[in-house]
């Protein structure tokens, strides 16, 4: 297979497995009038899954650079299959905690190791590629509430799941039949986990970058809906935000991705995070839901073009031989993040305000991303190079 089709399949693969993060989200109502299972059990199967992923991206994705991206790949999608089919069958909260756990680890071992496949196989397009597969990525996770809202009702609360896991199962044979490039027998690094790639300070301020990003993320979509129903908004207006924003990422992500090859990533990311603290304090002070939707296609259309900034901060910063262990870092941190930033925002939205609380994000924000920028040293405005060494072997 051609490095073009490679990483076409790996972009079907990582829209495919984006799917199982968010197609319970649309579903929750229906579990808990058919199976009696209640909010806080049900909120606790969607936190397993954000914490399996994060701990698979942390603790597994590293293996991948030692020869085994492949089967990484290959063992996480597997893994993913069994989990959808778990959630699938399962009618209780243990079940449903399992499919969701193994779902998770699959997805947090195979999609470090797919993006590794991606950066090595193909290292002239970098911005490019990475772009795509974070606008698949993002698209996946938003066509999955929509996949479970079309199904569930004619064809029961299995079928997302079935048919995802047909999906994933498709894909999967796809990819186990084609050659990848691995990292080399002496280049293999001995490290078990990636936390000793913060030691380089590049690779850390890629990361900082990255936990700006996903600190906004957290709080945003955590009180959107709060926000606009506290102002009396139109429900589309409250319902429209979160997916709304996957539609730029999904449609802006490749041109962003480009933009920071040419430009630098670490600068890309820097003015992506300055837009967003400035439209983050102005959702704090609006006085109305039609003012402060202005700002938000403001802003989705700026993060759409610069929220690739901190994957391809990470990836010129890496060695080439780390890079599934680099992106897994990036990824498990910015999923903690995700979920800790949105469990403080709703106890600073209750305790402190609208306003406190969208400025302390956003003070947060540029602390991250001014520290990022120092970290980078000479690479903050560097841009990535057009060749790499990719004197790999295929398996």
């Amino acid at each position: 297979m051609n490095v073009k089709r490679l990483v076409l399949a790996l972009q079907v693969a990582t829209a495919v497995l984006s799917m199982t993060y968010g197609v319970m989200f649309t579903m929750l109502d229906d579990y808990r009038d058919e199976y009696g299972i209640s909010e806080s059990g049900l909120g606790l199967v969607l936190a397993v899954g954000f914490f399996a992923a994060f701990v698979g991206q942390i603790t597994l994705a590293p293996l991948a650079d030692r020869g085994h991206a492949k089967r990484m790949m290959i063992m996480g999608f597997a893994l993913v299959v069994v989990g959808c089919l778990l959630m699938a069958f399962g009618t209780t909260l243990s079940a449903l905690i399992t499919g969701r756990l193994v779902t998770g680890v699959g997805a947090g071992m195979s999609l470090p190791a797919l993006r590794k496949i991606v950066i090595v196989s193909d290292p002239e397009n970098l911005g490019g590629n990475m772009g795509r597969l974070l606008g698949v990525d993002v698209a996946g996770f938003a066509f999955g509430p929509v996949l479970s809202a079309v199904l569930v009702g004619p064809f029961g609360l299995a079928s997302p799941f079935l048919v995802i896991s047909g999906a994933v199962v498709a894909v999967l044979l796809a990819l186990s039949r084609v050659s990848v490039p691995e990292t080399p027998t002496e280049d293999r690094p001995p490290e078990r986990f990636a936390f000793d790639l913060l030691r380089i300070p590049a690779v850390a301020g890629g990361v900082l970058l990255g936990v700006a990003l996903f600190f906004m993320i957290g709080t945003f979509d955590s009180l959107w809906a709060i926000m606009m129903e506290d102002l009396d908004a139109a429900d589309w207006i409250a319902n429209m935000g979160v997916s709304l924003f996957a539609i730029p990422m999904a449609l802006l992500s490749p041109y962003g991705g480009r933009l920071a090859q040419r430009k630098g990533p670490f600068r890309l990311g820097a003015i992506g995070m300055t837009i967003g603290a400035v439209c983050m304090v102005m959702y704090g002070y609006l006085p109305t839901a039609a003012s402060m939707l202005a700002v938000f296609f403001v802003h989705i259309m700026n993060d759409g073009f610069t929220v690739t900034g901190a994957p391809v901060a990470v990836s010129m910063a890496a060695p080439a031989e780390r890079q599934a262990g680099a992106q897994g870092l990036l990824g498990g941190v910015q999923t903690l993040v995700g979920g800790v930033s949105a469990s403080l925002a709703g106890w600073s939205y209750d305790h402190l305000g609208r306003g406190p609380t969208f400025t302390i994000s956003a003070a947060i924000m540029m602390v991250c991303t001014m520290l990022g920028l120092v970290l980078a040293g000479d690479k903050r405005w560097a841009t990535p190079p057009v060749t790499t060494d990719t004197s790999v072997g295929a398996h």
